[in-house]
């Protein structure tokens, strides 16, 4: 056990932050996650994603245009002050959806660092006084790195009401890498909530599928239903130390208290929108439960059978190749319109989906802008 780490006590449970909302949209229990749930999923007219972060940034990509969807490579004219978009191992998207005349924008993910984060919002113009709402998709720190800097730097200028959607107590485990010698070490720190409260930031577990802010909604838990599973990663630790981890008592076995096990992301979540007449654009940061997992179960809470779009991380970068042409015959059979993988899918989905779904297939760096339902 890595007693030597870094541990804080979780301040309180986040049902109820500072007796201030109610932010559960359901009993943290078994039996209520267990239990089918079906949303009315709402209709936009557009959703707009801005790559505020990812591995790399190629200028040369031109834009392009199809039917219902435009693409722009936002260029870096403060070059000239020494100033350009930064890229690092992880993924920070801004999203911008519109129905009618009614706009919602969200952060989802922040990134490895603060400062790369910061570096590239200013840089993009992104008005942080307009955001919603902040989502993170699951507790790794090349994800969520990002957040407290940002935070810290602009919580004065957006709304009070400030919510942080995460897909589950597990979001907020500790996480570790294993070393040759089997030792661990430290992810990155995990979160700590006493820090959100203290800037008023309400975190709300959607284990279920929820709504976010009246546009997207998140797929929930994911149900594990395909050929895939969670490819090796991190390990991560169920329980509470000194203020910090997560409390699992209501979703896992006692007996795996305290213990260090294979991260199986029990609480990783996919945000999506119903674009009108398009179908659903599902966003996955990193897809360690399933990349079909997860479009399967948004089809299924939503009841929406036509997939627009799949973007985002599909972490098939260490998947073995018979298994990957698996998971790439599976998305194909999906239908969907476009297929834009980003971060942890790996040059090696790119090039089987550019064989097998050419038409489809869809590459963007940091810095693209990607239009549905244009």
């Amino acid at each position: 056990m890595p007693r030597s780490l870094d541990r804080r006590r979780f301040l309180q449970h986040s049902c109820v932050l500072s007796g201030s909302l109610l932010t559960c949209s359901i009993p943290l229990d078994r039996s209520a996650n267990a239990a089918p749930v079906r949303i009315e999923a709402p209709v936009v007219d557009e959703v707009t994603i801005r790559e505020v972060t990812d591995s790399a940034h190629d200028l040369f990509l031109r834009p392009l245009e199809k039917p219902g969807l435009t693409v722009t490579r936002i260029g870096t004219p403060e070059a000239a002050q020494g100033k350009t978009l930064a890229s690092e191992w992880g993924l920070a998207l801004h999203i911008e959806s519109r129905k009618g005349q009614e706009s919602r924008r969200y952060l989802l993910d922040f990134g490895f660092t603060p400062e790369v984060y910061a570096n590239n919002i200013e840089l993009m113009k992104i008005d942080v006084g307009k955001v919603d709402a902040l989502i993170i998709s699951h507790g790794h720190y090349d994800h969520v790195g990002g957040l407290t800097g940002f935070l810290e730097t602009h919580r004065s200028r957006m709304r009070q009401d400030l919510r942080l959607y995460t897909g589950g107590e597990d979001n907020f485990c500790t996480r570790f890498i294993r070393n040759p010698d089997g030792s661990f070490t430290n992810f990155g720190t995990p979160f700590d909530r006493r820090k959100l409260q203290a800037l008023n930031v309400q975190p709300v577990l959607s284990e279920a599928p929820i709504v976010e802010e009246g546009h997207a909604f998140t797929t929930g838990k994911i149900k594990r239903a395909s050929i895939e599973k969670v490819l090796p990663n991190t390990f991560v630790e169920y329980g509470m130390h000194e203020g910090l981890g997560c409390d699992v008592s209501h979703y896992l076995s006692a007996e795996l208290q305290g213990k260090v096990v294979p991260d199986e992301h029990t609480h990783e979540h996919a945000t999506c929108f119903n674009v009108k007449d398009k179908g659903l654009v599902v966003i996955s940061s990193c897809g360690h439960v399933g990349i079909v997992n997860s479009v399967r179960q948004a089809m299924e809470v939503s009841g929406v059978r036509k997939v627009h779009a799949v973007v985002g991380g599909f972490h098939l970068g260490p998947a073995p190749k018979d298994y990957l042409e698996q998971v790439v015959e599976e998305m194909r059979k999906l239908e969907p319109d476009v297929v834009i993988p980003m971060h942890c899918s790996g040059a090696n989905f790119v090039q089987a989906a550019r064989e097998r779904m050419p038409d489809q297939l869809m590459v963007t760096t940091t810095g693209s802008l990607v239009t549905f339902g244009a």
